[in-house]
């Protein structure tokens, strides 16, 4: 089996190769240069993982593992656009290096190479993969459209949030999986048992993401910390603090959401500290637990010896890994 560093670099030079040097130049520039910009690669990776567990040549997975990722990186264009965002990994995004017409236009055909790449799979499997991807690119919408109505809603619910990252977030990684155990000829029963892993994993991931905002170490986590208490985002940890909160606490709480003009030091650290007393600290954990176990569980469901899964077991380990 290949490991996921021979994997990474397989992606990586399929990218790479990506016939991107037509004209118009304005359009396919773009294109060029956020693929360029790197990241993890993990849905590819999970693809060709999931290929890898039954079938020992990942070749023919690896065009629609690489559609994948361009989807992916579409859909961080285009939040970016959205969310007015300067810097992607350390370098401008496509908006501010180019114009705003430029990151929708390149972005719409990143979009479409994703499905003209996703289409170069095995044709007897092609309508049951189209299918699983063309769902997930709407949920990931829906999320995102979730995510945008809970900026200006006061009473988002856990439940309504851990749907929103699960459209959001999980759904990929799931179908990076179950893609790639389809097009490997595993039973619709595994594949989906894995798609179910990738999404618990997700889950696990976000709320992960989610605590480490506010208390991960900063050079461990890789951006400064307290992002998501500044903008007041509705997150696991904000939500459970304003339902679980004392009467005292809750209007303390409330009192620091919602205040543009105050020291965001300041802010940061009383709402951290008020997210302590409350506890929600450990509900994050337990929850993130939670959905890791259950993935666990899924992946033991699958019949398979069990060193080939041992590379699944260990990118999920990378995946929560991070130090807090």
């Amino acid at each position: 089996m290949y490991s996921s560093k021979q994997l990474l670099q397989m992606v990586e030079e399929a990218i790479a190769a990506l016939p991107l040097e037509r004209e118009p130049q304005k359009l396919y520039a773009p294109i060029r240069y956020v693929l360029s910009l790197g990241g993890k690669r993990i849905r590819p990776v999970l693809m060709l993982m999931a290929y890898n567990l039954y079938r020992d040549d990942v070749k023919p997975c690896l065009m629609p593992a690489v559609g994948l990722e361009v989807f992916h990186n579409f859909t961080l264009l285009h939040d970016d656009f959205m969310d007015k965002a300067e810097v992607r990994r350390g370098k401008m995004c496509v908006h501010r290096k180019w114009d705003d017409n430029t990151a929708i236009l390149s972005g719409d055909n990143m979009l479409v190479l994703a499905f003209q790449y996703m289409m170069q799979c095995d044709k007897e499997k092609m309508p049951a993969v189209m299918q699983l991807f063309t769902k997930t690119a709407v949920e990931i919408d829906e999320g995102q459209q979730y995510d945008i109505d809970f900026e200006t809603r006061d009473d988002v619910t856990e439940a309504e949030y851990i749907e929103m990252i699960r459209l959001k977030t999980s759904v990929l990684l799931a179908c990076a999986l179950q893609i790639g155990a389809t097009l490997a000829g595993a039973s619709e029963e595994e594949a989906q048992t894995l798609y179910r892993y990738g999404e618990c994993l997700g889950l696990a991931f976000q709320l992960q993401d989610d605590f480490l905002d506010v208390y991960g170490n900063p050079e461990v986590f890789g951006k400064k910390i307290g992002g998501d208490i500044l903008c007041d985002k509705k997150t696991f940890m904000l939500i459970n603090a304003l339902l679980h909160a004392s009467d005292e606490d809750r209007a303390e709480l409330q009192r620091w959401v919602g205040c543009k003009d105050c020291d965001p030091e300041e802010k940061i650290k009383a709402v951290t500290t008020l997210y302590t007393k409350i506890g929600v600290d450990q509900m994050a954990k337990e929850r993130m637990n939670a959905y890791y176990v259950e993935a666990e569980a899924c992946l033991n469901k699958v019949n398979l010896p069990e060193e080939r899964k041992q590379m699944l077991r260990g990118i999920a380990l990378e995946l929560m890994g991070r130090q807090k």
